[in-house]
């Protein structure tokens, strides 16, 4: 869609004050999709030239904000951690055509802030760390779980961006399950469960997005029976938390919360506790 408001786009690279009217442009997915007459200038992101996705020496794995769905899967195929199968999961749950994979990038998704962002469930479940920028240039960090706090709404002051996201080598060595359910075969995202269970200690952690207005990540010691795992969920996510459009009522996303919680929870839980 023509944006015939925006009469400038400008290279993030070079330094200028922001104003009204200033949009940061990555792979501009959304931002072509619909009206924006709100918006003056595009600030370009895609000349920085950030590696879409580095191994640190730590074994944490930096994102960048700029890296595109397309490069996040290829990156997922031939990583070796266990978590590997997590990222083509999360990325196919895009239900996306190739020409969006190549262009709608991880810091988009997650700064659109939607339930449905399948970057969101995934960075949120694996404990993800936001590097974020402000327009003095100084740094600050937040989880993605803190990062989006509504539907559409995030943690981000004016002129503020997403450079990265890094994802704790813990996270990495963890065993995953994951399950996302439509009401149609080719529907967006009703609700989208994570597990993961620490090798380490056996906490096991269980994030819920895109059946509520923002991502719930639910952290246990142990991992819990069938009764504290709905007792927590029902503690945790309020009736006004549950998400309500076309592509499902909040009682519908409540139920199928539930029961793919429970599917996860006895697909890692080696015990098998009921």
């Amino acid at each position: 869609m023509d944006l015939n408001t925006v009469r400038d786009v400008r290279d993030a690279r070079v330094r200028a004050p922001w104003r009204p009217g200033d949009a940061w442009l990555a792979g501009g997915t959304y931002l072509f999709s619909e009206p924006q007459p709100h918006l003056r200038r595009l600030v370009d992101l895609s000349t920085m030239g950030w590696q879409p996705v580095r191994d640190l020496a730590d074994g944490s794995v930096a994102i960048s904000a700029t890296c595109t769905i397309a490069e996040l899967s290829r990156y997922g195929r031939r990583c070796g951690a266990p978590v590997a199968p997590l990222f083509e999961q999360c990325c196919r749950a895009f239900l996306a055509s190739f020409k969006i994979w190549n262009m709608a990038t991880v810091g988009g998704n997650l700064c659109n802030g939607l339930p449905a962002g399948p970057m969101i469930s995934l960075t949120a479940a694996l404990d993800g760390v936001c590097l974020l920028q402000a327009q003095d240039g100084s740094l600050r960090r937040i989880r993605v779980a803190d990062f989006v706090i509504g539907a559409g709404l995030k943690d981000l002051g004016e002129g503020e961006l997403l450079r990265s996201v890094t994802l704790p080598a813990r996270a990495m060595s963890s065993r995953t399950a994951f399950r996302q359910v439509s009401l149609y075969g080719l529907g967006r995202s009703g609700a989208l469960v994570i597990g993961v269970l620490d090798p380490q200690d056996g906490s096991l952690s269980v994030t819920v997005t895109a059946a509520t207005v923002r991502p719930f990540r639910l952290w246990f010691p142990r991992p819990p029976d069938a009764r504290g795992l709905r007792d927590t969920l029902e503690g945790a996510i309020g009736d006004a938390d549950w998400f309500d459009d076309i592509h499902g009522l909040p009682a519908w996303r409540r139920h199928m919360t539930f029961r793919l919680a429970e599917e996860i929870r006895r697909e890692l839980t080696t015990k098998g506790v009921r």
